[in-house]
C-alpha cells in the first residue's frame, strides 16, 4: 500500500464514527463493538476475529458462522443468554436492529402511561413469526422483564425456540410458543378467546420470491463489501416465510391490518416493522378502511440501512384509559 492508499484509509478509520447515533438512546449496541469484551464472553469468537481493513477488529460479514457466533456473544454478555443457537439456513437476525424496536415499542406504552415505561410479566406480548431465534422475546424479557407470546408457522423454528428457553433459566417461565396450523392466518388460532394483549410485534417477510430475496441479499453483500463482492450467499440465513412470501411485506402487512380488526379489543398496540417506505401508501389505506384510531409511523436505521416501524390501536381514550388502570 503506497502512502496515498495509506492516508486515505487513515482518513476514512477518522471518519469512521464511535457512536451509532441512529439507534434508540436506550439500545446497548450503540457504541462500535468491543470485540475483546465480546471474547472475553465468548471466548469461541475469537476464531472469527481479524483486523479490518481499517485496522480495527471485525468479523467477516459474509460468513453465517461468523455472524451467528456474534450473536452468541452479545446475547450471552449484554442479555445474559449462555445458550443461543438456530438450525443452519434459519434466519440470524441483527440483535441491534432488534433491540431498537423492542425499546420503541416500550416508549409507544409509556406515552399511554404518564411517561413511564410499564415493566414486568402482567405486560404482554405477541411475536408473530418468532422464528428460530427467539430474539424479540428474548430482548423483550430481559430489558423490560415483559412476558411473551411466540407465534410461527414452521415446527422447527418453534423446536429450536423452545430449546433456547428451555437452555436458559432467565426465560423459563416467561415465554410460550405456539404453532400456528394455518400459514394464512395471522391472529387467528392464535389469540385465545378473553386473551389480551399489550402488545403485537413483527419482522414481515420482505420479499415476494426467493429469487427476489437472493437479488435483496447480493445488494447487502455488495453495501457491506461494494469491491469484494461474492456469490450471493445468505449470511443472515432466512427461509421462506422468513425473508419471503406471497405477495412480499406490503401483502403481509395489509393483511395483518385486515385480520388485527377482528382483535380490536383483544390488543393495545398492534404493530410491524415495513422495510419499504414505498409499502406505506397501501399499509395506511388499509389501517383506515380497518377503522384504526390511532396511527404511529417510527423511523429506525442501523448502517445504511433505514426502516420504519408502524404501530396502531383500536382503542378509543376512554378504552385505553380503562386499559391502563386495570393491566399497568
Amino acid at each position: 500500500m503506497n502512502f496515498t492508499q495509506t492516508n486515505s484509509v487513515q482518513q476514512k478509520k477518522r471518519e469512521h464514527p464511535e457512536e451509532k447515533t441512529r439507534l434508540h438512546p436506550r439500545n446497548k449496541h450503540r457504541a462500535r463493538y468491543d470485540f475483546a469484551a465480546l471474547i472475553g464472553c465468548l471466548p469461541e469468537l475469537a476464531l472469527y476475529v481479524k483486523p479490518n481493513i481499517y485496522n480495527d477488529d471485525s468479523i467477516d460479514f459474509f460468513n453465517p458462522e461468523a455472524v451467528k457466533m456474534l450473536n452468541r456473544a452479545l446475547l450471552k454478555c449484554y442479555y445474559d443468554i449462555g445458550y443461543w443457537d438456530i438450525p443452519e439456513n434459519y434466519l440470524c437476525p441483527p440483535i441491534p436492529g432488534r433491540a431498537d424496536y423492542i425499546h420503541h415499542m416500550a416508549d409507544v406504552l409509556c406515552g399511554k402511561n404518564f411517561g413511564k415505561i410499564p415493566e414486568g410479566p402482567k405486560v404482554k406480548c405477541l411475536d408473530i413469526g418468532v422464528g428460530a431465534n427467539c430474539v424479540y422475546p428474548i430482548l423483550g424479557v430481559r430489558e423490560y422483564g415483559w412476558s411473551f407470546v411466540g407465534a410461527d408457522i414452521d415446527p422447527v423454528a418453534i423446536t429450536s425456540a423452545n430449546r433456547i428457553i428451555e437452555q436458559n433459566s432467565v426465560l423459563k417461565g416467561m415465554i410460550e410458543l405456539r404453532l400456528q396450523p394455518q400459514p394464512n392466518d395471522i391472529f387467528f388460532g392464535i389469540i385465545q378467546k378473553d386473551e389480551l394483549f399489550d402488545v403485537t410485534l413483527c419482522n414481515p417477510p420482505f420479499h415476494a420470491s426467493p429469487e427476489e430475496a437472493q437479488a435483496g441479499t447480493l445488494r447487502k453483500l455488495n453495501n457491506l463489501d461494494p469491491e469484494n463482492t461474492r456469490e450471493p450467499l445468505l449470511n443472515f440465513g432466512g427461509r421462506h416465510g422468513e425473508l419471503w412470501c406471497k405477495g412480499g411485506e406490503e401483502r403481509f402487512v395489509r393483511d395483518m391490518v385486515r385480520q388485527s380488526k377482528f382483535f380490536a379489543n383483544a390488543c393495545f398496540w398492534f404493530s410491524t416493522s415495513v422495510s419499504k417506505q414505498s409499502h406505506l401508501k397501501g399499509i395506511y389505506e388499509a389501517l383506515k378502511i380497518a377503522g384504526a384510531v390511532e396511527v404511529k409511523t417510527i423511523p429506525m436505521g442501523q448502517g445504511n440501512k433505514s426502516g420504519r416501524i408502524v404501530a396502531w390501536t383500536y382503542l378509543t381514550t376512554e378504552q385505553q384509559k380503562s386499559w391502563r388502570e386495570t393491566r399497568w
